[in-house]
């Protein structure tokens, strides 16, 4: 499954564009680098994860981006509250991350399935 196939990965990108360019003339460049960074995490960490040949690494890097959801996330919450981000446009962030985070846990159950029946072959 290569990731340029997965609606999530698609997702995440497109985000992480949106967030690039809403900070681009940002003069804070501390915050700025890194809710950039975590937003390009969750895409990187996908398209990374979908190319290792065993599921045990796939669902590791499902993980991490699950984990950089969490930080950017937290991140615009913080950026909302100090007058960074605009709220209606950071609080439709945190709803696609959200929805992001779901198709991630969807992906990961879909690869536990996936594992179970392959060991279940494996072995007859």
């Amino acid at each position: 499954m290569r990731c340029e196939n997965l609606d999530v990965w698609k997702r995440s990108c497109r985000l992480s564009v949106e967030i690039y360019k809403y900070f681009a003339n940002f003069k804070d460049y501390g915050f700025k680098d890194q809710i950039t960074r975590s937003s390009l995490s969750i895409p990187s960490n996908i398209a990374e994860g979908m190319e290792k040949d065993y599921i045990k690494e796939k669902k590791r890097f499902i993980e991490i981006s699950k984990g950089s959801i969490a930080e950017l996330k937290t991140q615009i919450y913080i950026g909302i509250e100090i007058g960074y981000i605009a709220k209606d446009i950071g609080l439709d962030w945190i709803k696609r991350l959200n929805e992001i985070l779901k198709m991630l846990i969807g992906l990961l159950k879909y690869h536990n399935k996936t594992s179970k029946s392959w060991n279940l072959k494996s072995e007859t």
